[in-house]
């Protein structure tokens, strides 16, 4: 009888324990979902410069889904994993579904911001930028946090002072210009083929640019510095 007894007892007590870690009826704990979006979050702006806080909004506890041993969480295309954001999460196996869960990603960190007006066209030098602190995850994309990206570029449009400053509002500074001797570069396997012609506009690192050769005909390659243009052959 007590042998009985202590049977029963070890049998209730491991149902009990079976209870208190899953879900009633089978159902996702929507909590371990808020917890998957959180992880994901974190690793998708482990590489960001300065602090990263991450707030995953509330999910309805009322939400019925399927228990899911694998949820895995995603961004929609064109999607940021900073800001206001939302992440989707879904399950394949044993069922089907998908939930979205709202979030909020703020970066507090240094950016580049310009310590003077700057003017169209003309070189930017360290003297004339400045660092700030602020949330970068509300600034556009591009948004620029080491003064190195900026130095030497020319601004598209002239910026008035305290201006972050964005990759997409400088251009680097041109290797070719417009009228310049250049010397055009072709390789193969095994060869190499160089001639001379003058630059018909400017570009930078790594922009095409159009040649004219001393026959006349024109050409177009990939600038580098030093004057050379290569051509692919």
């Amino acid at each position: 009888m007590k042998r009985t007894l202590i049977t029963a007892l070890l049998i209730g007590a491991a149902a009990l324990a079976h209870a208190q870690t899953t879900p009633a009826g089978g159902r996702q704990n929507v909590n371990t979902l808020r917890t998957v979006v959180e992880q994901f979050l974190r690793t998708q702006t482990a590489g960001l410069p300065g602090t990263v806080t991450v707030k995953v909004g509330a999910i309805d506890a009322r939400t019925a889904l399927a228990a899911c041993p694998a949820p895995e969480a995603f961004l929609q295309p064109g999607a940021r994993a900073w800001g206001k954001t939302t992440v989707g999460v879904r399950c394949t196996a044993p069922s089907n579904w998908t939930l979205f869960v709202q979030a909020q990603v703020n970066v507090q960190a240094d950016y580049v911001a310009a310590a003077l007006p700057l003017a169209q066209g003309q070189p930017i030098e360290q003297s004339q930028l400045v660092l700030m602190k602020g949330d970068i995850a509300a600034m556009p994309n591009g948004i620029i946090t080491d003064m190195a990206q900026a130095i030497g570029r020319t601004p598209t449009v002239s910026l008035v002072a305290g201006t972050p400053l964005r990759l997409d509002t400088l251009r680097s500074r041109p290797v070719v210009q417009q009228g310049q001797a250049v010397r055009l570069v072709t390789s193969g396997n095994g060869f190499s083929v160089s001639a001379e012609g003058k630059a018909i506009g400017n570009a930078s690192d790594g922009q095409i640019v159009q040649v004219r050769t001393p026959s006349g005909s024109v050409v177009s390659g990939t600038a580098r510095s030093g004057g050379m243009v290569e051509v692919a052959f």
